[in-house]
């Protein structure tokens, strides 16, 4: 989850003139400064009169843990608990994200700290590093512990156990330190290394459990109007692909199948030379149109990729689609950060990145996103939707595409799902919460194994599956460009939740409705022309089914067919083609027999 949240009211110095302190201290030195949001008002409080050495929040994405998090190191530092501040932050674009937080406070960080250095300028409160620079030297920062009265702040602290050895440091670095305050949006892990100074209770079992000293989930921060309504937009379809044995599969992507058979589907679907990514990626891109023509005129959209490759596929696809091109954003690319910033403070539509980009990305104005990405764990698909949960005025709501898998609609439906890190659990899911993923996603993975050699993805189309609210499905499956489509693209852009939750009914009622009058006379048209959705997508259906019989006669891939025809007749993917287009392939590949 991200951490550097700038959206919330930011505190400045606290002033502490004895004529205006009133009975309470607490309830005066609250009141010094700039307002606080209830949640981290009562976590102030709670912190002031308690005085604790150890303190976790956990607070859900867009809720403001960073500027709770500074207006702690703020009283601190003026009431002289302690002399300097040490961030600790997963990665080097939240430590920039951190250190221009506190800027805005009256506190300087130095987030070009360097172990190499082992010091910095008198002229900082403090410094912002991230928890691989304590692993390599722990020594050196419990050194700087020791020397003065420190506050540490450990942004994100499920990270603390990625490594036995990021653990083991980061106790050694803070054992000594005046006081910890710990932040998370996501507390739990799927393995049992404990969290560094975390408090683990018993229960019935033998387990443990992580226990917080103040908790804001997302159901009580949607209710508060702290962050915005999630529209999850499940897309399925047929899938088809053929193994290293040259065995050929086709299954539709969400229905029950073999974990390696979602596994392929959902690949498939990804696979930027088919027909589903685009198609699902022009959806997204219509209702950004409809959020920015509607109450949101920067809305930003977000499309989060597995890999480097397939985030500059993805590019090349949107510039298709928009005409524009959009930003990318590498994790190997030194200037990641500033690309994040430059996006951030524009106007500009979209942004592609790989899913490094789903923890450490402050960017209020995204709104819409696209899961195109085949992690499947909570704790990054919270992180990943994190993005978009931030609220900046009234009414802003939030849609995000996905993949229809199980996991993940089971995810999207959990969102107000509060958990905590159990030690000692028995059976864990395979999917479970995998901290290695978010490291691995940072590492360029160009170079294919000797399964992703053999696996070929062969082609999948897109239809809308349902649409999740609140932990409830609205809608029945429609293909993707219909018109039922475009009523669940077209919700107005500025609805409260309950709104959301009514206009989706509404949609669901008019769409069985519809479907259960009698069918219509079919209007004549001109010749030539096919407009509508449905012939749309029957013309596909066709041009895929003539697409497989010249397969079996001539042993070329599906996707080379497409990308053949494509290549001579011009036009973009099948899913994005005019019924003109379809039908002009359609009677090339006849021509081909």
């Amino acid at each position: 989850m991200t951490s550097a949240d700038t959206s919330a009211a930011i505190p400045g110095p606290s002033s502490h003139d004895p004529s205006s302190m009133s009975e309470d201290p607490t309830e005066a030195r609250l009141a010094a400064g700039p307002p606080l949001r209830a949640w981290q008002r009562r976590a102030l409080t709670k912190y002031l009169t308690q005085k604790p050495r150890d303190f976790l929040a956990v607070a859900t994405p867009g809720a403001g843990k960073t500027t709770f998090g500074l207006r702690v190191a703020r009283e601190l530092l003026d009431d002289r608990t302690v002399e300097q501040i040490t961030v600790v932050a997963p990665t080097e674009h939240l430590k920039h994200q951190w250190a221009e937080a506190a800027a805005r406070v009256g506190i300087s960080l130095d987030s070009r700290f360097s172990n190499a250095a082992g010091q910095t300028s008198s002229d900082y409160h403090g410094v912002v590093i991230t928890y691989a620079q304590i692993a390599a030297h722990p020594s050196r920062h419990r050194v700087r512990t020791e020397n003065r009265r420190t506050l540490v702040i450990l942004d994100e602290i499920h990270h603390g156990g990625d490594a036995k050895s990021w653990g083991e440091a980061i106790r050694e670095a803070f054992d000594d330190a005046t006081r910890r305050l710990a932040l998370t949006g996501t507390p739990f892990r799927s393995d049992d290394s404990p969290i560094p100074f975390v408090t683990y209770e018993p229960e019935p079992g033998g387990n443990q459990r992580s226990k917080a000293d103040h908790t804001y989930g997302y159901a009580n921060a949607l209710k508060d109007g702290v962050v915005r309504p999630v529209v999850f937009l499940a897309y399925s379809g047929q899938a088809s692909w053929r193994t290293s044995a040259g065995e050929e599969f086709t299954a539709r992507l969400g229905e029950p199948l073999s974990a390696e058979h979602t596994a392929r589907a959902w690949r498939t679907a990804l696979d930027p030379h088919g027909d589903w990514i685009p198609a699902v990626l022009a959806a997204a891109h219509t209702r950004l149109g409809q959020l920015r023509k509607s109450g949101v005129p920067d809305a930003g959209g977000l499309v989060i990729a597995t890999d480097q490759t397939t985030a500059r596929d993805y590019a090349e696809l949107l510039e298709s689609i928009t005409g524009k091109h959009p930003t990318v954003v590498l994790s190997d690319d030194p200037k990641a950060s500033s690309r994040i910033a430059e996006f951030s403070a524009s106007d500009d539509e979209w942004m592609v990145a790989v899913r490094m980009v789903s923890e450490g990305v402050d960017v209020p104005r995204l709104a819409v996103g696209v899961y195109a990405t085949s992690s499947s764990t909570p704790l990054f698909f919270a992180q990943a939707i994190g993005r978009f949960v931030r609220s900046r005025r009234p009414g802003e709501t939030a849609s995000v595409f996905l993949p229809s898998v199980p996991v993940l609609l089971d995810l999207a439906s959990q969102m107000e799902t509060e958990r905590d890190h159990v030690l000692g659990k028995p059976h864990r899911e395979s999917d479970g919460l995998d901290d290695a993923l978010l490291i691995d996603a940072n590492k360029q993975k160009d170079e294919p194994g000797e399964e992703e050699r053999g696996f070929q993805s062969l082609h999948a189309d897109a239809e809308l599956d349902q649409v999740i609210f609140d932990g409830s499905s609205f809608g029945t499956a429609t293909f993707a460009g219909s018109a039922e489509e475009e009523d669940y693209l077209g919700l107005p852009g500025l609805l409260d939740a309950d709104q959301v939750r009514a206009l989706l009914r509404k949609r669901q009622d008019e769409q069985v409705t519809t479907r259960s009058a009698p069918a219509p006379a079919p209007a004549s048209t001109e010749p030539g022309r096919v407009g509508t959705g449905e012939n749309l997508h029957a013309l596909r259906r066709e041009l895929n089914t003539l697409v497989a019989m010249h397969h079996q006669r001539t042993g070329k891939p599906h996707g080379l067919v497409h990308n053949e025809l494509r290549s001579r007749l011009g036009g973009p993917p099948t899913a994005l083609a005019t019924a003109d287009q379809l039908k002009e392939r359609i009677s090339a590949l006849r021509e081909w027999r």
